[in-house]
């Protein structure tokens, strides 16, 4: 009757869940119930390093960490031989490791499927000779039926696993064809890295041309993770082997990514971002957990990495195309189109934000006079030139553009008038002490300035606030730069 009974519920543990986690806890609940033990635990084999882990335990706790190769101590050695190890005296057995001080005998029987060891169920008691040959038999007879719950519960797991792995790779592919941004793609795909793949932290970094690795996106808990430092020894490994570098192993000790992260990643995962046989970057997965990824997730994240690699490609071939169909081509500034774009997402910042935004209207003075003088050729150098100045002379953030002939508009985010006309006329003064080659007197140009909200509030009524203002330089004697505060409010509204 014991013996059905013992069958019985073990057949309940299998049908009841296929969560593996209560699969464990209610096989160690029938030990525990049936046979009056102190102490056990469920230890799982890790296929990949062909160690038994500790997964569950009653009683007396086992060392949560606790790893085991297989062949070394009493559970190593059954999930070796694949047959129950029994040491009724501890004290006296060479092959017990001592993990539990009050253990005076140990029963452990290997979990086998389908002729795999899936793991050992380990029972202690602190009463020597505690097992005796029936008992054996019987947890024996169990171990069988424990063993098709856990393998199924594995199984499913990792079906499930696989499912949420598809929906993550599918979910990135659709994102990859909604935008063709590259910033904005690769934040989204770091996003979504985290909500699907267990992992605490995602970076994408892409190669510059110079091979340097420079950090593009990331996401996760540790928000100030990177800065400009990265695992570089594993990224640039990836990168010459074109293979994923998978570190499961970082350890406690080890020095943190960063010094703001708050969270030291025990693993990490670098996998080259790869396109028609190049390298374009890395993309970094890392967990707080040690020996976070496993072959399934590899092959996975690969996936995940080459479809990203080439939605970066194209992004940035379409960039290029953007650039070009927005750039002037005889002074590579950028051109009129881009500009009445760019202001008026500008304009709208601005406005959003209650911050200010100016505009710096330019204009070469007597150009016409140069390119009689001294032909067209020399006129273009000029035009280059002078767009080189203005390039160099600006913040990142400010866009100087060719607006039409010898005339330049600069955009200025978060800058009031005042500065912006500071800046006009150190501009102003640089071309006037440029020596231009060919060119037997100085050249010198106009500036008018005018800013949001004080001149305007839309695009039509700024540039004009900034045209009206450098109506007024070049009819005041040119060389000069005039804010359209000075002028009179029906001057400074229309020309």
């Amino acid at each position: 009757m014991q013996k059905i009974a013992i069958l019985y519920d073990a057949s309940q543990a299998v049908l009841s869940t296929f969560d593996l986690d209560e699969v464990l806890n209610q096989i160690l609940n029938i030990v525990r119930d049936y046979f009056h033990l102190h102490s056990g635990g469920i230890l799982l084999l890790d296929q990949e390093t062909q160690e038994l882990v500790v997964r569950t335990s009653f009683g007396t706790p086992h060392v949560a960490t606790m790893r085991l190769m297989v062949g070394k101590g009493l559970t190593g050695t059954a999930a070796k031989l694949r047959r129950p190890m029994y040491a009724p005296d501890v004290d006296k057995d060479p092959r017990y490791v001592r993990g539990i001080e009050s253990t005076k005998s140990e029963l452990a029987i290997p979990l086998i499927v389908r002729d795999e060891v899936v793991g050992v169920l380990d029972c202690q008691s602190d009463d020597p000779d505690h097992f005796d040959s029936e008992t054996i038999d019987l947890l024996t007879l169990f171990a069988m039926q424990a063993s098709i719950a856990i393998a199924n519960a594995q199984l499913y797991s990792l079906e499930r696993k696989r499912a949420i792995q598809m929906e993550a790779i599918n979910a990135i592919a659709k994102q990859t064809t909604a935008t063709l941004e590259p910033q904005d793609l690769m934040e989204k795909v770091c996003s979504l890295m985290l909500q699907f793949f267990p992992v605490e932290h995602t970076a994408i970094l892409l190669r510059e041309d110079d091979g340097r690795l420079q950090l593009r996106s990331q996401s996760g808990k540790s928000s100030e993770h990177y800065s400009q430092e990265f695992p570089a020894s594993a990224c640039q490994r990836a990168l010459a082997t074109f293979t994923t570098v998978v570190e499961n192993e970082i350890g406690a000790t080890a020095a943190p990514s960063s010094e703001h992260s708050g969270v030291d990643p025990r693993s990490r995962m670098c996998t080259p971002l790869v396109s028609f046989g190049e390298t374009v970057g890395v993309l970094v997965c890392e967990s707080v957990r040690p020996r976070a990824f496993q072959s399934a997730d590899v092959q996975a994240l690969e996936s995940v990495a080459d479809i990203v690699a080439t939605a970066i490609q194209n992004a940035g071939y379409v960039e290029k195309i953007r650039q070009l169909a927005f750039k002037d081509g005889l002074t590579g500034l950028f051109n009129r189109r881009f500009f009445e774009m760019r202001i008026l997402e500008e304009i709208e910042r601005a406005t959003r934000y209650k911050g200010s935004m100016s505009v710096i209207m330019i204009d070469i003075d007597h150009f016409k006079k140069i390119n009689d003088e001294f032909g067209h050729l020399l006129g273009d150098e000029v035009l280059r030139q002078v767009s080189n100045i203005l390039a160099q002379h600006l913040r990142k953030l400010d866009f100087v553009c060719r607006f039409g002939g010898e005339e330049f508009a600069i955009i200025l985010p978060e800058t009031p008038g005042d500065n912006a006309a500071a800046v006009a006329d150190k501009l102003r003064r640089v071309v006037e002490s440029w020596h231009f080659p060919g060119v037997p007197r100085p050249v010198t140009i106009s500036a008018g300035v005018a800013a949001i909200p004080e001149h305007g509030k839309t695009r039509d009524d700024i540039i004009r606030s900034a045209d009206n203002a450098l109506y007024s330089a070049k009819q005041t004697g040119r060389n000069r730069v005039v804010h359209a505060a000075e002028l009179p409010a029906a001057t400074a509204a229309s020309k």
